[in-house]
């Protein structure tokens, strides 16, 4: 008789199966825990695109020409590095 994958006791199931379900099964029953991970994903949303947009604009594409920013870095490195 042929045992399913469903039907096999839990110590002979797999590591990342079990690992699946305890999350799976934790994240089913919140209920505070939904709003406050919605928070936190809102949260690295704002410091990863929003910031990056806003206070970290692209340098070198204004600064370097296509191509040459090796050239640009190595330069601005080595004038930086000598007083």
């Amino acid at each position: 008789m042929a045992t399913t994958k469903s039907e096999r006791p839990a110590e002979v199931q797999g590591f990342w199966h079990r690992a699946f379900h305890l999350y799976y099964d934790g994240f089913r029953s919140m209920t505070l825990g939904k709003t406050l991970w919605a928070i936190i994903l809102i949260k690295l949303f704002i410091i990863f695109v929003v910031l990056k947009v806003f206070f970290f604009p692209n340098f070198l594409s204004s600064h370097a020409e296509k191509g040459e920013e090796p050239e640009f870095v190595a330069t601005e490195m080595l004038d930086r590095a000598s007083p």
